[in-house]
């Protein structure tokens, strides 16, 4: 048992420093320009309800496509949890279930990636408008 769990913390510890590594090559960038692409999209409802896409998709170029493909879902679930305290510190509501999508594009406008959003395509305009005192 003793080394099983020596190697447990291994493997821990090589997945903590790698995705150490990719948010010291761009993840700080793509975070930003997740938060910058939530702020842009922002459709203010009432004065006491913000609504921002649920869906972001982040384009990456041939190159850290390949580089993150492994870890693609791991690198997702930072992002993911990173939009959704930013949102949480806006006062943000989700259009719907939060999702960041990674995925390979040869177009990305700076070579490097691109990021981009949608409300879930299911949702109905209407189905965001909500009654309270003093609106319509």
């Amino acid at each position: 048992m003793g080394v099983l769990r020596r190697w447990e913390r291994v493997i821990e510890d090589w997945e903590r420093a790698l995705v150490a590594r990719v948010r010291r090559r761009g993840p700080v960038e793509v975070l930003d320009a997740l938060r910058r692409e939530c702020d842009g999209r922002a459709v203010v409802c009432s004065p006491s309800r913000v609504v921002v896409p649920n869906v972001y998709t982040v384009e990456l170029a041939d190159v850290p496509h390949r580089e993150l493909s492994p870890y693609r879902a791991r690198v997702g679930e930072e992002l993911t949890d990173s939009l959704l305290r930013h949102a949480d510190r806006c006062g943000y509501e989700w259009a719907g279930p939060v999702t960041v999508r990674i995925v390979r594009s040869a177009h990305v406008p700076n070579g490097r990636y691109r990021v981009s959003s949608s409300p879930m395509s299911h949702i109905r305009a209407d189905a965001l408008a909500r009654t309270s005192p003093g609106w319509s």
